[in-house]
């Protein structure tokens, strides 16, 4: 069971608790380009180990809370869904229970917009980022960080297994449908007619000048 909580927003449920990662056709992974880092790590245990799809593997922070995972893009994109993978079941007193979603253009001017309430958590687990606005269902931002700030049985350092970061996909036109035109009618039946009896008579132009110059012998 999992609850999320925003300045100006009720608690809800957050979906999650699934085995297998379920998201939408027109969303895409984005964090692929972007620049990871983590507060801290222990050896072996580092940032790559959120980012190769293996549910077996995780990063271990190695630090004071709060554990902070952070994100960084090139150029200002739209992200619209975090999705990550943690395992109370193993991981125990690791296990993060309760998790803030910054945003910002950088390090200086980072913004909370998601506080995440974890119970026992086993799967991953969907946090939908929005804006201020009600009518966006998501965010501009240069960068973003997850930062666990408490986990299960007071433990100190913590596990997280996978991280996927997703935005709209971009909006891709279909080609124009090629359209067919059949014209019909007398006036286009004539046209027809007087361009092909034109065609014959520039074909046929050297033969019947012959033909006339026959009859003039």
């Amino acid at each position: 069971m999992a609850t999320e909580s925003s300045e100006g927003e009720e608690e809800g449920k957050l979906l999650g608790g699934n085995q297998h990662l379920v998201v939408d056709d027109d969303l895409r992974e984005m964090a692929k380009k972007a620049a990871w880092s983590v507060s801290s790590c222990k050896p072996g245990n580092g940032v790559l180990s959120l980012r190769d799809d293996n549910l077996d593997t995780y990063w271990q922070s190695d630090g004071a809370q709060p554990h902070l995972v952070n994100i960084q893009f090139q150029k200002k994109v739209k992200l619209q869904l975090v999705a990550l993978y943690v395992d109370f079941k193993l991981d125990e007193s690791y296990t993060p229970s309760k998790i803030s979603i910054r945003a910002g253009d950088g390090f200086h001017n980072l913004k909370e917009i998601k506080t995440v309430e974890l119970e026992k958590p086993i799967g991953w687990y969907y946090v939908l980022l929005s804006g201020t606005d009600p009518r966006e269902t998501f965010i501009n931002t240069f960068m973003l960080q997850l930062a666990v700030l408490s986990n299960h049985l007071s433990g100190r350092d913590t596990h997280v297994r996978q991280i996927k970061v997703y935005g709209p996909r971009p909006y891709e036109p279909h080609s124009s449908p090629t359209i067919s035109v059949h014209f019909k009618g007398v006036h286009y039946i004539l046209f027809c007619e007087m361009r092909a009896t034109g065609s014959l008579l520039l074909k046929s132009g050297p033969l019947i000048a012959l033909l006339f110059q026959t009859i003039d012998i």
